[in-house]
């Protein structure tokens, strides 16, 4: 894996691009001199928490040929006061839409985080990480 991370502008405004050529941006708050120009990099690692546990979730539910119409996941997240802030709970919430058996999914997510998902695997021993499901039948 190889990434470039470039500074932008004067201050905090950062581009990320990896080896496919796609490109993330990353910026700070205003308070330390940032222009929101991008995620914040906290902001980064709870995403790429959502990510990697969508990536294994849903190959796990398409090889048990779940039928899903819509999916997302809703990030929310505390720091610790103290610096370094690192994160003190995350919880995810799990949105999916279609002819969705509840038991496989709660299966998958189990197994997305006990065996599959790197960045859970990171996470775990520093935070609290917590999830629920939702599923729409429409």
């Amino acid at each position: 894996m190889k990434i470039t991370l470039t500074r932008k502008n004067e201050k905090f405004h950062f581009q990320a691009k990896n080896e496919s050529g796609k490109l993330v941006d990353l910026d700070s708050s205003p308070e330390m001199g940032g222009i929101n120009a991008g995620f914040r990099p906290m902001e980064m690692v709870a995403t790429s928490l959502a990510g990697c546990a969508s990536i294994d979730l849903l190959n796990i539910l398409y090889k048990q040929r779940q039928k899903i119409t819509d999916y997302r996941v809703e990030i929310s997240a505390t720091r610790i006061k103290e610096l370094p802030n690192t994160f003190e709970q995350i919880h995810l919430k799990f949105i999916l839409e279609g002819e969705i058996d509840l038991a496989k999914v709660e299966s998958g997510i189990q197994k997305t985080f006990d065996k599959y998902c790197s960045v859970y695997k990171i996470l775990e021993p520093t935070c609290e990480i917590t999830h629920e499901i939702e599923i729409v039948n429409r």
